[in-house]
């Protein structure tokens, strides 16, 4: 299985940031790591590995980015909305930096975003927000509400990168018909605790008219034997 490390300096977060990519060609998938996660915490964890097949037959080709979680969502010495700011720094960078290599090195099909648990509310957080440029969201194990990492802090850029605030006052048409195109998939084990995060968010979409499936998972809990399971559910041949 091909494997590239790429390493540059983002002009958006002024600092170097790194990727791993896996595979030679086939439908672009965009990995997001968990609370904290590197980028190859998909590859330690096995993620990649249960999906190896796929990959190497040239069904996919995915990256793997660097989170910066540590400088935003769970940056206690800086004022929430600082942490907002640095957080949409990233999202600038994934759109503008990682996106263009994911897509340029495949071969067409539709743009994936997926996570496992902090990955997972960033695939929804981000990919929510930019439905033109993601067509296929898979959040396995992810919790959506942030009131918990901005100490009660609320303003305009709270709203909008809380997907749970900003949905149920959708109303534009064009913005509910490019959100209705989105493939969405919420996976969940039926004893993690972001079960019912999963529940709330799939009711919200619902009731705008946007389909998703929401997949209980008989039995699983919070953890990465079932999010390896998943993955190779929602990333299927």
């Amino acid at each position: 299985m091909n494997r590239e490390y790429h390493r540059w300096y983002s002009e958006r977060l002024h600092r170097d940031m790194e990727v791993l990519l896996f595979g030679h060609s086939g439908e672009p998938v965009l990995l997001l790591p968990t609370s904290r996660g590197r980028f190859y915490q998909a590859e330690d964890f096995g993620l990649i590995g249960a999906i190896a097949d796929r990959i190497q037959s040239g069904r996919y080709i995915v990256v793997c980015p660097d989170s910066v979680d540590e400088e935003s969502w769970f940056n206690k010495s800086i004022h929430p909305r600082e942490r907002l700011i640095r957080h949409q720094q990233w999202e600038d960078y994934l759109l503008q930096e990682v996106v263009p290599l994911l897509t340029h090195r495949g071969t067409g099909g539709r743009l994936t975003l997926a996570g496992c648990s902090f990955g997972g509310f960033h695939s929804y957080n981000v990919g929510l927000r930019h439905p033109h440029v993601f067509r296929r969201l898979i959040s396995m194990g992810g919790k959506f509400e942030t009131d918990e990492f901005l100490d009660g802090h609320n303003d305009s850029d709270v709203y909008f990168h809380s997907c749970t605030q900003w949905l149920p006052n959708v109303n534009d048409v064009a913005q509910l018909s490019a959100l209705q195109r989105v493939e969405m998939v919420l996976a969940v084990g039926e004893h993690d605790f972001c079960r019912p995060s999963n529940e709330h968010l799939s009711s919200l979409l619902w009731k705008k008219g946007i389909g998703n499936h929401l997949a209980v998972w008989q039995g699983g809990t919070h953890d990465w034997p079932v999010w390896r399971q998943m993955i190779q559910q929602y990333l299927p041949w």
